[in-house]
């Protein structure tokens, strides 16, 4: 049935008239007129490679919850070929400021309280004889984790702990780098006092390059995030997001989580986020990713496992050293395994030569008056304006 409409509901029907008439006259989108946000559930994209990954639905049986208190075991090995001349003290220092830095990256929301066993441990076999070289087996690497839980048994209740940390004399040269187990239900394991090991981070003399930001690192392999450099390193290893959280380059210029990773972990509240994922058009405030208060993203999605985000970046806190600060955009592909980019940083200034001693990608940002559009993708993002906290931005899409 219809009936004749009344006068304001003829007013009614003639605004989108009048918002199309102005499509016409001066080529502005009529998706840039307000619309509702989505919920953020529906820019969550689902894990799809079953391992390590940008997807929201983090098994949890296989990696560990990333909120809380995590309680650590940090435990000192030496070898018959490579004994320990120095005192642990000197190595847990490179290490364990790693565990402020993590709080102060979460928002206080993760905690590692690590007890160090401030003596050196003989490994049964000498350090040559693990197999120290990238390629490691996870097989290889698991007996090098039994043999150090074991040497360390007599004297740390293992039951007590949600992850162990292995660290090695600086003099055993041949555990070169530092690798994160994941205990693998197919192989044997490691248990210990009635517990099962499924988490450890064997260090290697990498630590004393990277230091204690590669704390941060590894154990966030344990809560789930992937590798962002490429392991297929080509030209550059650092092609993908440069600089760009410590997921990528641990000594980067900008090691601060990207805000989707936080959102991952659950130390940025849905709350915090403006979902577009339908057609329309946003514009949001949204507050540097080193504050933990605010709208951190806005999120678009573009398929099934794609989207493009875009969050505020600004010289504080753990990304003090940036190149360039402004919108970061990048896009997130949560069907791409670890190492061969999950995420891609864009860059706003592809011809531009980055600052001394800064990465190509390191002055990606985008600033107020400049734009981003992937017109495939039906995807546009507007910088209007920034202050000293953050970007106001809108967010487009067309379809």
């Amino acid at each position: 049935m219809s009936t004749r409409p009344t006068r304001p509901q003829r007013a009614a029907l003639l605004a989108p008239l009048l918002a199309a008439l102005l499509l016409l006259l001066t080529g502005t989108p009529a998706a840039h007129a307000a619309t509702t946000a989505d919920p953020a559930s529906a820019c969550a994209l689902p894990a799809t490679t079953g391992w390590m990954d940008e997807g929201h639905d983090t098994d949890h049986s296989v990696f560990k919850r990333p909120t809380g208190t995590v309680r650590v075991a940090m435990i000192f090995v030496d070898f018959p070929d490579a004994p320990a001349t120095e005192n642990p003290a000197d190595d847990s220092a490179q290490l364990t400021p790693g565990a402020d830095w993590l709080w102060n990256a979460s928002y206080g929301k993760t905690w590692l309280a690590i007890s160090q066993y401030q003596h050196w441990v003989r490994m049964p076999r000498a350090s040559t004889d693990y197999g120290f070289a990238r390629g490691l087996s996870h097989e290889a690497h698991e007996a090098y984790v039994r043999d150090a839980v074991a040497a360390a048994d007599p004297q740390v209740d293992f039951s007590h702990y949600d992850l162990v940390y292995v660290v090695p004399t600086r003099n055993a040269s041949a555990i070169s780098f530092t690798p994160t187990y994941i205990y693998d239900p197919d192989t044997a394991g490691v248990v210990a006092d009635g517990t099962r090991i499924k988490w450890a981070v064997t260090f290697g003399q990498d630590m004393w390059h990277w230091g204690p930001k590669l704390v941060a690192h590894e154990t966030a392999h344990t809560f789930g995030l992937p590798d962002l450099y490429a392991f297929d390193a080509g030209s550059d290893a650092h092609r993908f997001i440069g600089g760009w959280d410590l997921m990528g380059l641990i000594g980067g210029a900008g090691p601060q989580y990207f805000a989707w990773q936080s959102w991952k972990l659950g130390w940025t509240a849905d709350s915090q986020v403006r979902c577009r994922a339908s057609a329309g058009s946003d514009t949001v405030y949204l507050t540097a990713v080193e504050y933990g208060s605010g709208t951190k993203m806005a999120v678009i999605p573009t398929g099934p496992t794609t989207a493009y985000v875009v969050e505020s970046r600004r010289a504080v806190q753990g990304d003090s050293g940036l190149c360039s600060t402004g919108a970061l955009v990048y896009r997130v592909d949560t069907s791409v395994p670890t190492g061969q980019g999950p995420i891609h940083v864009m860059d706003a200034k592809p011809t531009a030569t980055p600052p001394s001693g800064c990465r190509p990608l390191d002055d990606a940002p985008f600033w107020a008056g400049e734009s981003f559009t992937d017109a495939a993708a039906g995807v546009r993002i507007d910088v209007l304006s920034a202050d000293g906290y953050g970007e106001t931005v809108r967010v487009t899409k067309s379809w």
